[in-house]
């Protein structure tokens, strides 16, 4: 009975891990889609502001108290580094930098995770973590090496470096300061990272309206509820039972999906270096998120003169 009532919440949790890697992997595909017709910080901070104003909606409905004291601190932070600041570095970078830059850079999360929890003292500095996290990343450049470029800008690779830091400290402040429900939390952090988006759509220049073409809509549509409602209830839902470290293995497994999902929906030519490099990532992962090596016994030394059992 013991067995199956621990066994049952991480069961649970790894489902959750793993329609958010679907949902999120899926994200880049509908990002291609909804950037046809909007520019990018219009089209990430309304997708944002309308996906935090609709789980205001559905807090409201369901009466959930929205955070207070450390737990709004927490929101707050949440909503700055992992939607505000994240996207803003994001998708500046994304403008001169080709996919393959990105995926690598993007594959630094775990990495910068697992060094911003240990500095900030939210958890220790797990050997097998930092093991599973490089080897992880080798596979995402062989994934991607054919589309890696070297004469990116600095400032795209600086400001995708940025990016992949602010997702990681996202992570760090909700283990520190845990926000709670994650339905009211969301509804503040994406409402407020939204607002920063489109100010900094406004400031840009950026051409503001809707799209045009039906596959834009539906797109949107999808990134506004499954791509940002879903999968940042399910990232704060895992949060909360995994570390921070761990939780961010799912930036290696997003660029998977999406080649998956390009080559399905986009008619994307699949590489053999994909298979090579997707069981790379997948036993980067296996090795710093789900391996924990059993503990050693201790070995008891009966005193002298004692009789063996």
């Amino acid at each position: 009975m013991t067995t199956d009532m621990r066994s049952r919440p991480a069961s649970a949790t790894l489902l959750a891990f793993a329609v958010f890697v679907l949902f999120g992997g899926a994200n880049a595909v509908g990002v291609k889609f909804a950037l046809v017709d909007l520019d990018p910080f219009w089209a990430a901070g309304v997708r944002f502001l309308l996906a935090g104003l609709l789980l205001f909606g559905y807090a409201i409905v369901t009466r959930r108290r929205l955070p207070r004291g450390e737990r709004l601190l927490g929101t707050t932070l949440f909503g700055l580094f992992g939607v505000g600041l994240a996207y803003f570095f994001l998708y500046w970078g994304l403008q001169e930098a080709p996919a393959g830059t990105t995926m690598l850079m993007l594959a630094t999360v775990p990495l910068l995770t697992l060094v911003l929890a240990s500095l900030q003292r939210v958890e220790r500095l797990r050997w097998l973590g930092l093991a599973g996290a490089v080897v992880a990343s080798a596979g995402i450049v062989v994934v991607a090496g054919d589309q890696l470029r070297l004469d990116v800008p600095i400032l795209s690779l600086a400001a995708l470096l940025a990016g992949a830091a602010s997702l990681a400290q996202s992570s760090v402040v909700a283990k520190r300061f845990p926000p709670g429900d994650p339905v009211p939390a969301n509804a503040i952090g994406m409402t407020l990272g939204g607002l920063l988006l489109l100010a900094v759509a406004i400031l840009t220049g950026e051409r503001l309206g809707a799209p045009v073409a039906a596959e834009a809509w539906w797109a949107m549509a999808y990134l506004i509820g499954p791509g940002s409602v879903v999968v940042f209830i399910l990232a704060l839902y895992i949060l909360a039972r995994w570390t921070a470290s761990a939780t961010s293995y799912a930036f290696l497994l997003f660029p998977l999906v999406a080649v998956v999902l390009g080559a399905l929906m986009l008619g994307e030519p699949v590489q053999p270096t994909f298979v090579i490099g997707g069981a790379i990532v997948l036993v980067g992962v296996y090795i710093g998120a789900v391996y924990r090596p059993r503990p050693t016994a201790e070995v008891v030394v009966p005193p002298e003169g004692a009789l063996p059992d």
